[in-house]
């Protein structure tokens, strides 16, 4: 079992990565930059990691953890109608994405640019667990007759897009929402309501049956 110091140092590693790789991309990040920008010895970073590869997985997994074990959560409570469930995913989802702006950020050109086919399986392979628990939730409204009979990867595609276009590029989201301002939303809590609430009403408009 590893250590709090050592648990800490890791995740201390994650973040300095997630920094670099956002203002430098990933190629132009080598390990002796990260190493450097942590305040570590390379032989550390490797010692964790073993390559820049396997350390960007483990940032994505790193991140992507705490949403999974939320959704588990939330889907499997019986004592929720799907829709309230598919709110709740929303809350989580925007709070997650407009605090953690730079790890979506890289997370998003990785897998645009794909260039490293293995790199880009993996992070498929941890961002679909999250995606098969909406999914299911979704199905499951449209087979106890809550939701409509909808386009699902389509619906999951549209809740996820509203956040990206807003969140992940800062020229769409000055452009759309903030155009007389210097200072960009993501830290107002009004915003991030105002965000999440949108996107719930998009949702039950598109999934409620208006029998």
């Amino acid at each position: 079992m590893e250590s709090v110091m050592s648990v800490d140092k890791r995740e201390h590693i994650i973040n300095t990565a997630i920094k670099l790789f956002a203002t430098k991309g990933f190629e132009g990040t080598s390990i002796r930059d990260l190493a450097a920008a942590a305040d570590v010895n390379v032989a550390m970073v490797n010692y964790y990691f073993g390559s820049k590869e396997k350390l960007f997985e483990s940032m994505v997994e790193h991140n992507v953890a705490y949403t999974r074990g939320a959704y588990d959560e939330i889907s499997n409570d019986s004592s929720l109608a799907e829709i309230e469930k598919i709110d709740k995913i929303i809350d989580i989802y925007v709070n997650r994405i407009f605090s953690n702006r730079e790890f979506h950020k890289v997370l998003h050109h990785e897998v645009q640019l794909n260039q490293r086919p293995e790199l880009g399986k993996a992070i498929s392979n941890v961002i679909g667990k999250n995606y098969q628990i909406i999914k299911s939730i979704i199905e499951a409204g449209i087979r106890k007759k809550e939701f409509r009979k909808v386009d699902v990867p389509l619906t999951i595609a549209t809740m996820t897009g509203t956040f990206n276009s807003l969140v992940l590029s800062k020229k769409v989201g000055k452009l759309l929402m903030c155009k007389d301002s210097e200072e960009l939303p993501y830290d107002d809590e009004k915003f991030r309501k105002r965000v999440a609430e949108h996107v719930k009403q998009m949702m039950r408009a598109h999934l409620l049956k208006n029998d």
